[in-house]
């Protein structure tokens, strides 16, 4: 991965670490799991989103990281960047109902204000079936998000895909066309990618400082107990947050559906090492299962400790 010099100890920890997840109930773990795990010497967050010029000495580790899943709604994080740089090239125009739309959809996870910010980096729009022609010129039009990842040279892109929007029932009209017959069209990410993506946020080195600035003030979420308790999705619960302790801070985007619970998360915990970790687990055993990215994050968390 190129934003990490790989590190045989943590690759040792990470592998040790899913074995024993597995072993506790979760036989076919190893297949259903994938893990990118960064570790940082110290915080890079005042330095980065000042003027972005902090050097990272970065290590790293990865489980499947390469593989490309279907991503839930940690592919709004993509989108949030992209609208980032769109607004940069004023490509948009920054407005009150974009802002509000941006918060939504990484706040509160919301599918509806994840359309609208869809609709425009793309310039598209849902609506009925569309014959041949005017599909594929919609369909065209649909790829501007892809086309901009791939112009980065980003090695970890290769495999993925984000043209979708995200749904609680699912895709009608043109958007299911859009699919494909087989679903191949599906948004893909892997956590490789997903790492590096959320590693450049926090770093101050997508779009400018200041813009990672804004990303990173969505992307923080409370460990208050209280907090949590009033708000039933809070995407910490079930997810790395929870097994971290309350005075620990996190910044993070999750996703959660009937075959996927997934996570990425920039961590910092007193008398710790940052670390950055994305986990993307698939099947219907591991959607429900609660436990498992909880677990996962205190045995990180054990093995950053200063």
């Amino acid at each position: 991965m190129g934003i990490y010099g790989p590190d045989g100890a943590m690759e040792a920890i990470l592998a040790d670490g899913i074995a024993a997840l597995a072993a506790d109930g979760r036989p076919s773990l190893k297949d259903e799991l994938s893990v990118t795990w960064l570790r940082y010497p110290s915080s890079p967050l005042a330095a980065a989103w000042g003027d972005g010029s902090q050097a990272l000495a970065v290590h790293g580790a990865s489980w499947a990281g390469e593989r490309a899943r279907y991503p839930a709604s940690v592919v709004k994080l993509a989108y949030l960047v992209a609208a980032e740089a769109w607004l940069q090239r004023q490509w948009l125009e920054r407005s009150p109902e974009l802002e509000r739309a941006l918060a939504a959809m990484i706040r509160d996870s919301s599918n509806d204000a994840t359309g609208l910010v869809v609709d425009l980096l793309s310039g598209t729009t849902s609506g009925p079936e569309l014959p041949p022609g005017a599909l594929a010129s919609w369909s065209e039009q649909r790829q501007l998000v892809n086309r901009w990842y791939g112009s980065l040279g980003w090695e970890e892109w290769q495999g993925c895909n984000a043209c979708q929007k995200t749904w609680g029932d699912g895709p009608f009209g043109r958007e299911r066309q859009s699919y494909g017959p087989d679903l191949a069209n599906r948004n893909r990410l892997s956590t490789d990618f997903t790492a590096r993506l959320l590693h450049g946020v926090i770093s101050g080195a997508l779009v400018s400082p200041l813009a990672c600035q804004r990303m990173g003030a969505l992307l923080q979420r409370s460990l208050d107990p209280e907090a949590r308790r009033a708000d039933p999705e809070n995407q910490v619960d079930g997810f790395l947050g929870a097994g971290l302790p309350t005075a620990a801070r996190l910044w993070s985007k999750a996703g959660w559906m009937s075959q996927a619970r997934h996570d990425a998360a920039y961590i910092e915990i007193e008398d710790h090492q940052p670390f950055l970790v994305v986990a993307f687990s698939e099947g219907p055993a591991r959607a429900t299962d609660d436990q498992l990215l909880p677990a996962l994050a205190q045995r990180l968390a054990e093995a950053c400790r200063a």
